[in-house]
């Protein structure tokens, strides 16, 4: 999930209005003093920091690393973190949602907060519900301080308002972080494609988004959280109390911790993993070294907050894209992508016909149509399959119901009963290298979002990721798409292969959810929205 799918709609829908009033403004709250703030400097003095310095001594030059791909491993690990700190907390996400687990974290984040350890967590608006809200109250503790990227001038729900405001500002609030980033000391560091969203951990009884986490530890740790500190200090990172309506008091923190912690004695999703955190595993095991991390040399790359600036030649900074399709050049034999969104644009494209000429292999990964949570999304991807299969590329797209859980990162209980899709974003470079965070590839990321990730240099990860790769395209999770020869012999039209019930299926007409979807697509293929999505 991006940026939230019925502004983008809107955007195109307006698209006059945009290119007649897409200048951008300042955002709410712009000349409110801001405190700039740094990471712990010193790990070593908490238990994380101890427990990571000797094993990062003892491999030099590497960092440890363990990938997280079921979801309920990636809302333990969290918890565990959490409640792990001594010290500082940072969390960077696109969403925080206040549902079932993010109650959840939001209450272990209180507990740390109350124990003494500072926190910071900054949050993108671009696709809040009503509700998120109530994250801000957090902003009340004195070891607290909420920041919100880009934020909306109107801070209400109605759906008319907010779009209204993105299309007279669409330049300013096109632009999202799309970062997820959690470290705990400066010593342990999560970074992935996960939101706080009970979706992405695999708990909601209605759709399940498959994704992955890294947990890093070693020398990378201190890079993450320099990262966090650009993004904390940057100009677009607006205080919460700053905006309208979101100054928060001691009463509304009060308010807030006790429906905290009726919720954590009544909800359901609590008692089921009050018994893994008991055990504090995984994350006890990993620090014993029971459970040994990967070592190995990773590069961190992610985009500045001013990425728009950088791209024009205005700033200097970073950009992550460029840095990605560099690595993924250089493949020789296979490059494996799993990405939710596939908007390739023309770089993207000139990159796989590259790869294709020079002989590699590529198979990628992504959303059907009936999986898909962005229906839009799906349809500027309906612009590039025909060519990337001419080009030779391979394509699988993920199954909403899937024949076999297995890699998928549900149980297979949760499989029977949830539409399945993929959320995950994973480039494996001739399993040898593995790209895992935020970064789709799509037009988004490459241009309006910001993103951030590693490129870890391991056959050990890169096997395991690609692994899970050959265990959800197979033919019962997924439909292998193709161009088969007309009947007739005067040309090719695309197939869906499948298997359904044991039996091999194919389909000439793509698989939807319904008519209507399959119509919406279509007809949505008619905007020009490939740069927006």
């Amino acid at each position: 999930m991006r940026l939230a799918p019925r502004l983008r709609r809107c955007a195109g829908l307006f698209a006059v209005a945009v290119l007649a009033a897409g200048c951008a403004t300042l955002p709410p709250g712009a000349g409110y003093p801001r405190y700039p703030s740094a990471a712990l400097q010193v790990p070593e003095v908490t238990a994380l920091g101890r427990a990571f310095d000797d094993p990062a001594r003892a491999h030099p030059g590497r960092s440890g690393f363990r990938l997280l791909s079921a979801g309920a491993d990636g809302f333990v690990v969290r918890a565990e973190m959490i409640d792990a700190a001594q010290r500082t907390l940072d969390l960077e996400y696109f969403i925080f949602r206040q549902d079932a687990t993010g109650q959840l974290l939001t209450s272990a984040v209180l507990r740390a907060a109350d124990r003494g350890v500072r926190v910071r967590v900054l949050v993108d608006d671009g696709d809040t519900l009503d509700g998120d809200e109530r994250l801000f109250a957090l902003g009340a503790h004195p070891n607290i301080e909420i920041r919100v990227f880009n934020p909306f001038s109107y801070r209400g729900h109605l759906f008319a308002l907010r779009a209204f405001e993105f299309v007279l500002d669409s330049g300013r609030l096109d632009y999202r972080m799309h970062n997820k980033l959690m470290v705990a000391d400066n010593a342990l560091a999560l970074v992935g494609g996960r939101n706080i969203a009970d979706a992405y951990f695999q708990v909601d009884p209605d759709s399940q988004f498959g994704d992955d986490d890294v947990l890093a530890a070693g020398p990378v740790v201190p890079q993450l959280s320099k990262s966090f500190d650009v993004f904390w200090n940057a100009s677009l990172a607006i205080p919460a109390r700053a905006l309208a309506g979101s100054v928060p008091s001691g009463a509304e923190l009060a308010k807030l911790r006790k429906s905290l912690d009726a919720h954590r004695q009544t909800s359901g999703i609590s008692a089921e993993f009050s018994a893994r955190l008991a055990t504090k595993e995984p994350l006890a095991g990993i620090v014993a070294g029971k459970m040994p991390l990967v070592w190995a040399p990773a590069e961190l790359v992610y985009d500045s907050p001013d990425k728009k600036g950088v791209e024009r030649g205005e700033v200097a900074g970073r950009l992550m894209a460029p840095e990605v399709a560099k690595v993924a050049a250089a493949t020789r034999a296979e490059l494996i992508v799993v990405t939710p969104y596939l908007v390739p644009g023309e770089s993207g494209m000139r990159l796989l016909a590259r790869l294709r000429a020079q002989g590699a292999r590529v198979r990628i990964l992504t959303n059907s149509l009936e999986a898909t949570s962005e229906t839009e999304a799906h349809a500027g991807y309906m612009h590039y399959r025909r060519p990337m299969l001419e080009d030779g590329v391979e394509l699988y797209e993920v199954r909403a119901s899937l024949g076999n859980p297995h890699g998928s990162g549900e149980s297979r209980a949760t499989a029977r009963t949830t539409s399945y899709a993929l959320h995950a974003k994973l480039f494996i470079f001739d399993r040898k290298r593995l790209y895992v965070g935020s970064m789709n590839f799509d037009e988004r990321s490459h241009h309006l979002n910001t993103e951030i990730g590693l490129i870890i240099d391991s056959p050990e990860l890169a096997q395991q990721a690609a692994a899970r790769f050959a265990a959800i395209t197979v033919p019962q999770n997924c439909y292998r798409v193709t161009l088969d020869r007309d009947a007739n012999g005067g040309g090719t039209h695309l197939a869906w292969h499948t298997v359904e019930s044991g039996r091999p299926v194919t389909y000439a007409i793509e698989p939807a959810r319904d008519p209507w979807q399959r119509m919406q697509a279509q007809l949505l293929t008619m905007l020009p929205l490939d740069g927006e999505l």
